[in-house]
């Protein structure tokens, strides 16, 4: 199909990926827990426009730039680290009262979500690994093929963000009568981003 060898193979290996818990996963959690269903969408919004870039900008080789010159990637990896880390001492030091670290407007939710995806400067190297794996060099269909691994990937990410949106919501109904519990899960939230910053600082 346009070019792909085992698409059915290639959803798959989409939708594994997509399950693996990361910056993306947890700005979809946060959005939706600060914003509703609105602000989760927005945030999803945020990613897919996020891998877009990325996936376009390895399709034209900047992949190879980024690993031909170790400063380079080095730089914006440590940038990446430096946001995560950022936003979740934010989180981390949040009093009671305080303004949301998260705004619930929507736009401001596609905002940080699609910043949190484009500082990860691997998924450039990522992509530029995984497409070639997929490509059939016999039917191979050059931006055709590419185009509908992209449009593949964003119908994906929007169904998977839906679905985790909708979860949390329906979660966060629940534990809206308890304060206590909101403040926790955003506190644990600062921990995972920090930690996120930190392995992505620490990692060759």
């Amino acid at each position: 199909m346009f070019g792909i060898a085992d698409y059915g193979a290639f959803a798959a290996a989409i939708v594994v990926f997509l399950l693996i818990p990361g910056p993306g996963n947890l700005a979809l959690v946060t959005s939706t827990s600060k914003g509703g269903i609105r602000g989760g969408l927005a945030a999803t919004l945020g990613v897919m426009a996020g891998d877009q870039v990325l996936m376009w900008l390895a399709v034209a080789g900047v992949a190879a730039l980024l690993t031909a010159y170790p400063a380079a990637f080095s730089a914006v990896q440590w940038l990446g680290a430096g946001y995560l880390a950022w936003l979740g001492f934010k989180m981390l030091t949040a009093k009671p009262g305080d303004a949301p670290i998260l705004n619930i407007r929507p736009r401001q939710y596609f905002q940080q979500a699609i910043v949190i995806t484009l500082l990860n400067p691997k998924a450039v190297v990522f992509y530029m690994a995984f497409f070639p794996l997929f490509v059939d060099p016999a039917r191979h269909q050059g931006l055709v093929t590419f185009g509908a691994m992209a449009a593949t990937i964003a119908l994906l990410t929007f169904a998977y963000g839906l679905v985790v949106t909708l979860l949390t919501h329906f979660l966060a109904e629940r534990m809206r009568a308890n304060p206590v519990v909101g403040r926790v899960l955003e506190k644990v939230a600062g921990v995972f981003l920090i930690g996120f910053g930190v392995k992505l600082a620490i990692s060759k």
